[in-house]
């Protein structure tokens, strides 16, 4: 099992178009890739800039294949046009 956290810093008048853009993601990312365990998106309750998907995969080749896949790679490049700051991703093996 392979968890995935994908903090992103938005701008400010950028946040409510990223989160229509991150919520079809995550409805297109649910139904449609298989391995997906969980996708959602979460907003930081002290900083609303601060948006992060945290994703469980049940293995890595589930999620390469989601970051190959077109509905990803799409919303990936618009992405950046609402980033204020680089993001940080982290990946995560369970290990007890």
């Amino acid at each position: 099992m392979v968890k995935v956290v994908a903090k992103n810093f938005i701008k400010e008048d950028k946040v409510d178009e990223f989160i229509a853009l991150a919520a079809k993601l995550v409805q297109e990312t649910v139904q449609n890739d298989a391995g997906c365990i969980h996708y959602g998106l979460y907003q930081d309750l002290s900083n609303p800039q601060v948006l992060t998907i945290i994703e469980e995969w049940e293995n890595r080749e589930a999620l390469n294949q989601h970051m190959a896949a077109k509905h990803f790679q799409e919303a990936s490049a618009r992405f950046k046009d609402f980033v204020e700051n680089p993001g940080e991703i982290n990946l995560y093996q369970k290990l007890a």
